[in-house]
């Protein structure tokens, strides 16, 4: 009896035992801390979270999507995925005040969260428990408080593509925890700290794609644990320092797109560690002697001024997945057979040579000096080349002194070869009646040229000499014919000092005539690029100048491996070169152009598309609309460059007249969606939306979607002070040119549309630019349906035909205004603009709806 009381006695302890855990951790896991709950209530409200993530009625450490708790207390919130009510949609914003109470918090992660506004200093001084901070793409603008460094217990800073701006503080040195800091894709300016050598823990360090100059301090050597470094994308100079040949736990670095220069430091070579090693687009030269680690597998030293033989290419893995890029540069010797044993190795556009090198991997060896095989450089360049430099040159010798390489491939008949001799014979023959048949055709069917009124930015028109409206002139008579000599004398022997870039179709140089003309020279090698594809922009400029296209001055079509194209010099470079300009000031980092300049350039871009889409006949599609195709001249006028690209709409070709009658195959830029197709103008359309919204933002060259459908977001029609988060911080705009950004915005959003047959036209974008206080005029519209007879619809129908074609709905009403007869006076005082006064269009611009308000109206708050 007593041994059974005593074994129910163990079995109701152990129940009570496991009664009691159950409460425990019931306790545990429930939010205990009032202030705490109200808190994290207060910030569902300011942040307009949807009930299904954050019920109301329900514990919010025990149901709350996101939210993490330790002993009743508030110890992680996650944001990220979480989706806003319809009215937390509309004004969005960094509304976190509440987190203050929070002093636990030890993680806070908004990651592709929208919170548009500033950091706030609050951040730094009271939540002194935060161990990870992440707020990757949250639209945050602003500068980086200083208070962020008072976080010493921070081990992760992530703020990458936001719009933040300023220089980086130097009070992150007091992060002594960090190891990894990502301020990448922002806007930040000035110098790299060198404080940072005091981040002792710091693994990773992400700097790249911002506007960052002078040079990497050589202090960065001590970082013992760094494992990745990128300061790609920034404006970074002076030399390459060789302590960072001290991170010996580096595998990843990447210092790509700066103007880094010197020689590479062997140092770098040598890191057992390096896995990834990218310096592509610098001022680098030198000889590339140092031997690399055999753990690497990417290795980008593309477009720099190496010159020499390449680097041992036996000491790279042997295996699958390994990518050399030595391109764009000046190497040469004779090309080694270990090159056949890599997996992938890009060598073009060097000085290497050899004798029919014919190799199956993936191996670019073109724009180089091998004999007998296409798409290599002129045998005239390729001996200057080498006699310069007292080398010898196999093109040269009558022995043809063969490489290993050559002695593994077969010899082939000279019968082949002189059937190819025949052939080719025959087809050049025939090719050469068929192109002046084309141009004679060409020549008397002239662009449907009328004349261009005077915009509304105040553009002066560009007189062209002996070119009265509508002629069409033959291409040799209407512009000069430079001598070979001539273009020598003026671009210094194409040397690598007036080397300006390489283009899609040749290099460009600079130059100056012996009268002072300052030019540019296109040198177009025929052995690389297609047979027709100076034609292009020959057959456009003789169908008549325009004052929106850059001025060709001439032509020198002496030689048969190379045609050389002069153009007038633009003193303002490109627009992506000019957008921000450095200053001598040390304070004042980088300058912006101003808003009016801006639109200016906008309206005259737009008036050379509308030129090649509606006065052309048939339209002609650019192809290459971008910041560095939009040329400026001394007055900040637009001149389109790149006209190597040019085509008539719809035909699948490369935009040769010949190419079109035999219909060969096309290479025309992919569409949006990435598929290929005939071109089109909406492409144009896409590509002019992009750089619109590049102007409003101040972010150039950035071919990130996420990105772009993210700052697309922040666009609607109702909410002015919403686009405010995304312009440009270093503009300086009142109320009225606030008004005409949001309306450029608007514009750029259409532009945008994914499918092409919803994207307006050049011509009526090119009257929105013009009036852009009547693209955002409001309207007063009824709370019920939307007609479709309306007479309002008559300019969005054009413009923003696909905003209301497919839905009707409830809209919110707008008090009128009228904002006509401002921006005519205040554009007076624009950069280069004359003295006219803008001509109002006569149409009314109702507001457009946008069609994610209205679908957004059906949610559930």
């Amino acid at each position: 009896m007593e041994a059974m009381l005593k074994v129910l006695f163990h079995f109701f302890f152990i129940f009570l035992l496991l009664v009691n855990s159950v409460l425990t951790q019931s306790t545990v896991r429930r939010l205990s801390s009032g202030v705490e709950r109200t808190a994290l209530f207060d910030l569902r409200a300011s942040l307009g979270i949807k009930a299904r993530f954050w019920p109301r009625k329900l514990d919010p450490c025990a149901n709350w999507t996101g939210v993490e708790c330790s002993n009743g207390r508030v110890t992680g919130i996650n944001l990220s995925g979480l989706q806003r009510t319809r009215v937390g949609h509309r004004s969005p914003s960094f509304s976190i005040d509440s987190l203050v109470r929070c002093t636990q918090l030890g993680t806070f992660n908004s990651s592709g969260f929208a919170l548009p506004g500033q950091i706030p200093d609050w951040l730094g001084q009271n939540l002194s428990a935060l161990q990870v901070l992440d707020l990757t793409s949250s639209s945050v603008f602003g500068p980086i408080p200083s208070s962020i460094g008072s976080l010493n217990q921070l081990n992760r800073l992530l703020l990458a593509n936001n719009f933040l701006t300023g220089i980086i503080p130097d009070s992150l040195r007091e992060l002594s925890s960090l190891s990894i800091l990502n301020l990448s894709l922002n806007m930040l300016t000035g110098s790299i700290p060198t404080s940072f050598s005091a981040l002792a823990n710091l693994t990773a360090l992400d700097l790249s794609s911002n506007f960052l100059s002078g040079p990497i301090p050589m202090n960065f050597g001590s970082f013992s644990s760094l494992q990745s470094l990128n300061l790609s994308n920034n404006s970074l100079a002076s030399s390459l320092p060789i302590q960072l040949g001290n991170l010996s736990q580096l595998v990843d670095l990447d210092l790509g797109f700066n103007s880094f220069s010197g020689s590479f430091p062997n140092e770098l070579g040598h890191l057992t560690n390096l896995r990834r090693l990218s310096v592509k687009n610098n001022n680098l030269g030198g000889n590339l002697s140092s031997n690399f680690t055999p753990n690497i597998i990417l290795l980008d030293v593309s477009s720099n001024n190496f010159t020499g033989n390449l680097p041992d290419l036996s000491t790279f893995p042997n295996t699958s997945g390994v990518t050399l890029n030595f391109s764009n540069n000046q190497f040469y010797g004779i090309l080694d057979s270990s090159v056949s044993t890599l997996d992938s190795i890009d060598l073009s556009n060097n000085y290497l040579q050899g004798l029919n090198v014919n190799l199956e991997n993936t191996t670019s060896i073109s724009r180089n000096c091998f004999i007998r095989i296409p798409n290599q450089r002129s045998l005239d360049d390729c001996r200057t080349f080498y006699l310069l430099r007292n080398l010898p040159f196999n093109g040269d010798s009558n022995s043809n002194p063969t490489t290993p390489l050559q002695r593994q491939l077969p010899r082939k008949s000279n019968n082949n070869n002189r059937l190819k001799y025949v052939m080719a014979g025959v087809f050049g023959g025939l090719g050469v009646f068929i192109i002046i048949v084309i141009i004679l055709f060409l020549v008397f069917k002239p662009c449907n040229k009328r004349s261009v009124s005077q915009r509304s930015a105040n553009v002066e028109p560009v007189q062209e000499e002996g070119i009265e409206k509508g002629q069409t002139i033959s291409v040799n008579l209407m512009f000069d014919s430079f001598s070979y000599e001539q273009i020598l004398q003026a671009t210094s022997g194409f040397s690598d000092s007036n080397l300006m870039k390489h283009g899609h179709t040749g290099d460009i140089f600079k130059g100056k005539l012996e009268d002072g003309v300052s030019i540019v020279v296109k040198r177009v090698d025929m052995r690389v690029s297609r047979k027709d594809c100076y034609m292009s922009e020959l057959e456009l400029f003789g169908k008549g100048m325009h004052t929106r296209l850059v001025p060709l001055l001439g032509h020198c079509l002496e030689h048969e491996t190379e045609k050389l194209l002069v153009y007038k010099f633009m003193p303002n470079g490109d627009l992506s070169n000019s957008l921000y300009r450095s200053t001598s000031l040390e304070d004042s980092g980088l300058q912006s152009l101003d808003w009016i300049t801006r639109l200016k350039i906008a309206i005259g871009a737009a008036e050379g598309l509308s030129y090649l889409h509606h006065e052309c006949n048939p339209p002609i599609v650019h192809r290459d609309i971008q910041a560095s195709s939009i040329l400026l001249d001394d007055k900040y006028d637009v001149r389109l460059g790149s006209l190597s690209e040019v085509c008539v709409q719809g035909v699948e070709d490369n935009q040769n007249v010949i190419s079109r009658l035999l219909r060969i195959s096309s290479n025309s830029e992919p569409t949006p969606s990435g598929s290929s197709s005939p071109p089109i103008c909406a492409y144009d359309v896409y590509c002019f939306g992009k750089v619109l919204l590049e102007l409003v933002t101040g972010k150039i060259g950035i071919n990130n979607s996420e990105w772009v459908e993210q700052t697309l977001s922040f666009i609607n029609n109702y909410d002015k002070e919403l686009v405010s988060k995304i312009v440009d911080q270093s503009l300086v705009i009142d109320e009225d040119l606030m008004e005409e950004v949001w309306a450029v915005a608007i514009v750029a959003k259409s532009c945008l549309n994914p499918k092409a047959s919803k994207r307006p036209q050049m011509a009526h974008i090119l009257k929105a630019l013009e009036n852009p206080f009547r693209v955002v005029r409001e309207e007063d519209f009824s709370s019920g349906r939307l007609r479709n007879n309306s007479s309002r619809r008559s300019w969005s129908a054009a413009l923003f035909g696909s905003w209301r074609q497919s839905f009707s709905g409830s809209v919110h009403s707008q008090s009128q205004k009228s904002r006509e007869g401002v921006s005519g006076q205040r554009r007076e005082n624009s950069q280069g603009s004359g003295a006219n006064d803008k001509r109002l269009s006569s149409e009314i611009f109702p507001e457009p709806v946008d069609i994610n308000d209205v679908e957004r109206q059906d949610e559930t708050r």
